[in-house]
């Protein structure tokens, strides 16, 4: 049987794309292991799988000063030799590493045993995990054309994606959340935390939105404001889970944060969107690129967070809508936008045999 070590975490975004492609490596018949950090994220994810989950040690990977950049290569020599002997016990015959600071213990550890590695770079630039790991990667399959073009051995695939985000209803979302379906509907998202600065302009802008559209506004844990149900049309929840897809289908257009597998759901979904990066400065400017890319190649409007206030979201989001019809030719114009063949192709191509 074949077998494979799935790696990522630190963010949700470094592990969704390895769920998405769990069912269809089963029903492949692989065997599959994932390897995260210890104590991270992402064993809370993966263990409802059925996966096996191992831990090894990590450092951060800080771009900035820290008493703890002076320890953490220690960690990641340690989460190296884990990761080698891990490898000495399962013989995998390819690893897959969507990124992230647990992605580099990993792949040394499987380079070491002469285990091929395809990574997953999801941004436009590759962050310093990939970069660290790309030395050692036999394909870097990734979510931008350009980025194919810039990294070596780069193949542009898409982002692995969840079936079920492709199984939603409009007419259960609208249910759902307790909307008409009368006006269009505008979801308004920043992530499973939130984004603050989104959440104020759109909560100063509903009285001034709310006659021409309905607003689903999904504002992050602990962000609630119960003084707000008294307007009509505004339903505002913390976050989603298993009725993500039912949101999506109900949206007639999104203002988003721009972070890369939300990009890849927007554009598999042909859905208008309004992107408010996450500035650079706050970040190391990832979401700001991608979604220069977007509006670059047409598939998204962009509005700089330096430049939002009540005023300018409003201008943009009715700006966004009368242009709905063009943005969504445009998408349909891109090729695939969900990687999960691509990435199964080029995983079949490149594991080990024997």
């Amino acid at each position: 049987m074949k077998r494979i070590v799935l790696t990522g975490g630190g963010t949700a975004g470094h592990v969704t794309p390895n769920l998405a492609l769990i069912p269809h490596l089963a029903a492949a018949g692989w065997d599959i292991v994932y390897i995260g950090s210890v104590g991270g994220m992402e064993r809370g994810l993966v263990e409802p799988t059925g996966v096996p989950f191992y831990e090894v040690a990590t450092g951060k990977l800080r771009r900035y000063r820290d008493l703890k950049n002076l320890s953490d290569p220690f960690r990641v020599l340690k989460g190296t030799a884990q990761a080698a002997a891990l490898m000495g016990k399962l013989r995998p015959n390819v690893v897959f590493s969507k990124g992230g600071f647990v992605s580099v213990p990993v792949v040394y550890g499987a380079a070491l045993h002469g285990v091929p590695v395809v990574l997953h770079e999801s941004d436009l630039t590759p962050g310093l995990a990939n970069k660290l790991c790309a030395p050692f990667a036999k394909a870097v399959c990734t979510t931008f054309p350009e980025t194919a073009k810039a990294v070596r051995h780069g193949v542009y695939t898409g982002t692995p994606l969840r079936d079920e985000l492709f199984a939603g209803q409009r007419k259960s979302g609208l249910a759902a959340f307790s909307l008409s379906g009368e006006k269009p509907v505008l979801m308004v998202t920043g992530g499973s935390s939130g984004a603050q600065a989104i959440n104020a302009a759109v909560r100063a802008a509903l009285p001034k939105l709310l006659p021409d559209f309905d607003v689903l506004h999904l504002c992050g844990k602990g962000n609630l404001d119960p003084d707000l149900d008294r307007y009509a049309g505004y339903r505002q929840i913390e976050y989603l889970t298993d009725r993500m897809r039912d949101a999506f289908a109900c949206a007639d257009v999104l203002v988003s944060r721009a972070g890369s597998n939300t990009l890849c759901e927007i554009l598999a979904l042909k859905k208008p969107s309004l992107l408010i990066p996450y500035p650079k400065g706050a970040s190391r400017g990832d979401q700001v690129e991608n979604a220069a890319s977007f509006a670059a190649r047409g598939l998204a409007q962009v509005l700089d967070q330096a430049r939002l206030t009540p005023e300018s979201l409003l201008a943009a989001v009715r700006a966004l809508y009368a242009s709905k019809d063009e943005l969504r030719a445009r998408m349909d114009e891109e090729p695939a936008a969900n990687g999960t063949k691509k990435v199964l192709e080029i995983l079949e191509q490149t594991a080990k045999r024997g």
